[in-house]
């Protein structure tokens, strides 16, 4: 990735008390890019969806640590939600996505749904024992 003056970079612990840290982190950036309050609370819903994936499902239980970039452009604002830990298969979990116990992944997949729903674009990418990065995009007005 080129070297982007404004990019913004948040480091968590994956617990569960630090996920509203980084929301109200990112809607204070999107508040800065000009959003409306609507694609604010798009963006804090889908920053709380990836971040609780990643404290949820990236590390099994280990201790780890996530990582929002944010990237700020003339229009829009990207996300990316990263994390090191256990991966998944993405295909998958999107597949299964709100299909209760015969998911094998047990709430994994809705979460990306709403994240898909709400922003212009979103991408998944994770490799089995590499980790995932959700990244996603909110163009506004």
């Amino acid at each position: 990735m080129a070297k982007n003056p404004d990019v913004i970079e948040i480091r968590f612990p994956n617990r569960s008390e630090y996920v509203g840290v980084v929301r109200l982190a990112v809607s204070g950036l999107a508040a800065r890019c000009n959003c409306t309050i609507d694609e604010i609370e798009d963006l804090k819903i889908a920053v709380t969806e990836a971040c609780t994936n990643a404290v949820l499902h990236g590390y099994n239980g280990k201790s780890g640590q996530g990582l929002v970039r944010c990237l700020p452009g003339a229009n829009e604002l990207t996300v990316e939600v990263i994390d090191q830990g256990v991966g998944f298969n993405v295909k998958k979990a999107l597949a299964n996505a709100g299909q209760g116990s015969k998911n094998t992944t047990p709430g994994l997949g809705l979460g990306l749904t709403f994240i898909q729903t709400l922003m212009n674009e979103m991408k998944v990418s994770s490799t089995l024992k590499n980790g995932t990065t959700v990244r996603f995009k909110k163009i506004h007005a």
